[in-house]
């Protein structure tokens, strides 16, 4: 393919020329009977071909697209040139695993939907680029490393998910002496126990891990910092705190019969088939069973793939809007229809059922109908007279999302101010009520995008320095 600096080649006209393709997938009866993950790399050849179709506007849309502000048209000519190690150090010094996001954002809703091809072809496949050109330089030694000495300052970080993991990473570049406090046994957060494998493989987060603690990163598993130790303590042997726990408290579920035995909450479930399960849980066995799974959202895609692939005689989602007003990621809901997932759109569960010995065996559930816009302008469910219909269940798995972990109600946490969701609330820097105390991700937001949870840390990060430095 000619070089994009050779006069007779326009990047503004490939696209005229080259459709997107997309790497292709694995077939859906092959995929369920594994976890691992479903979609190829490019090759060389396709990956500047796709990388071409970039016009290199002006005022790149998909740059404001993207919470991190990643430079992709930089990236993208690069690539169009086969500079692969080069659009790779570009790509990391705006996101701090380039190669998770672009396994798990919703591109389609974030930076290819502000591609300027949209409405007259296909947007440039920006997430599936991404992966490849980071992949490339990973099997090269080509991923960023720290160069600073140690600076004398030490900063506890609470939880390693997203956000934590690019507030560490960004902070070790800067010389100071990260130590993780982590609850679980293992790094990740919902990176690991939520997100399934067959979207992102273990192995990726374990190795972005690995690279922090080659950064001099430490990590203290199966500390609960509010049990085991308070934020006081934290600040009185480190120079700043960062919380960074998620959300993932499940949201309150409460209809009748919801105490039946089949009744799980999603995350459980997902911990368990991803291959770290949570001790405290029971064993949830769906093989031979028809599932239940309640909600709309990335969350519910995610259980009825899981369930599939867990031997599920049916897997069927219920939820109570229509599929215009789902939240969940169309390419997921694609997925999940390719693999044999059921769908019972505009319905809501109003009672659970169970046999004499207080297993569920169905669902009642009424037709809704979409009526006028809400606050958030979304058109508002409301039920049918007399539509009333059953749905037969073995297993339910609940899955309404998610709310913030209730900090206030830790006394290792007392100080910290937070907002009527139980959110900590965080200024422009991401610092706390209490002096030298930054929060950032899910527990200040509420459940929201890993790239939001990047964002935030690489943010706090910055407001770390600039607070230890008087600025």
């Amino acid at each position: 393919m000619p070089s994009l600096n050779n006069p007779a080649w326009s990047s503004k006209h490939a696209w005229h020329i080259l459709s997107r393709v997309n790497p292709t997938k694995r077939r859906a009866r092959e995929r369920v009977k594994d976890y691992r993950e479903i979609y190829t790399h490019y090759d060389e050849k396709s990956v500047r071909e796709q990388a071409s179709r970039c016009v290199q506007c002006a005022n790149p849309l998909c740059t404001m697209g993207c919470p991190l502000s990643n430079r992709i048209p930089e990236w993208l000519a690069l690539t169009a040139e086969g500079r692969f190690l080069e659009a790779a150090e570009v790509s990391q010094s705006t996101s701090n695993m380039p190669e998770i996001c672009s396994r798990v954002c919703p591109q389609e809703r974030l930076c290819e939907a502000g591609c300027i091809l949209n409405g007259r072809a296909e947007p440039v496949s920006i997430g599936p680029i991404e992966k490849f050109i980071n992949e490339y330089a990973i099997a090269r030694n080509g991923i960023r490393s720290c160069e600073n000495t140690g600076n004398g300052l030490r900063v506890a970080v609470i939880g390693s998910g997203p956000g934590g993991i690019a507030c560490a990473d960004e902070l070790a570049q800067l010389g100071y002496s990260v130590t993780i406090f982590e609850s679980q046994h293992f790094a990740g957060g919902l990176l690991m126990n939520g997100i399934p494998s067959f979207k992102l493989e273990k192995s990726v987060v374990n190795r972005r891990v690995e690279s922090l603690s080659r950064c001099g990163v430490a990590f203290r598993f199966g500390i609960q910092v509010g049990r085991d130790i308070s934020i006081s303590e934290l600040m009185a042997s480190h120079d700043a705190v960062f919380i960074a726990v998620g959300a993932q408290t499940p949201k309150t579920f409460q209809i009748p019969g919801s105490d039946l035995i089949g009744i799980f909450e999603a995350l459980p479930f997902l911990s368990e088939n991803n291959g770290v399960p949570n001790v405290a849980s029971p064993h949830v066995l769906v093989s031979g069973k028809r599932v239940v799974v309640l909600g709309g959202g990335d969350t519910a895609m995610d259980c009825l793939r899981t369930a599939i692939r867990a031997g599920a005689r049916d897997a069927v989602c219920v939820y109570r809007r229509d599929l215009v007003n789902m939240p969940g990621d169309r390419r997921e809901y694609e997925n999940a229809i390719e693999e044999g997932a059921k769908f019972r759109f505009l319905t809501n569960p109003i009672r659970l059922h169970g046999d004499e010995r207080g297993r569920v065996t169905h669902v009642t559930c009424v037709q809704m109908e979409l009526g006028e816009p809400d606050a958030s302008g979304r058109r508002k469910p409301r039920s049918v007279a007399g539509s009333e219909f059953q749905i037969e269940a073995d297993i339910v798995l609940v899955a309404y999302g998610f709310d913030p972990e209730p900090i206030s109600e830790v006394p290792g946490f007392y100080g910290i101010r937070t907002n009527e969701w139980g959110a900590i609330e965080a200024n422009d820097r991401q610092m706390t009520s209490l002096p030298g105390v930054f929060a950032g991700g899910d527990i200040v937001r509420g459940p929201s995008l890993v790239v939001h949870a990047v964002r935030d840390g690489r943010m706090a990060a910055a407001g770390i320095h600039r607070y230890l430095c008087g600025s």
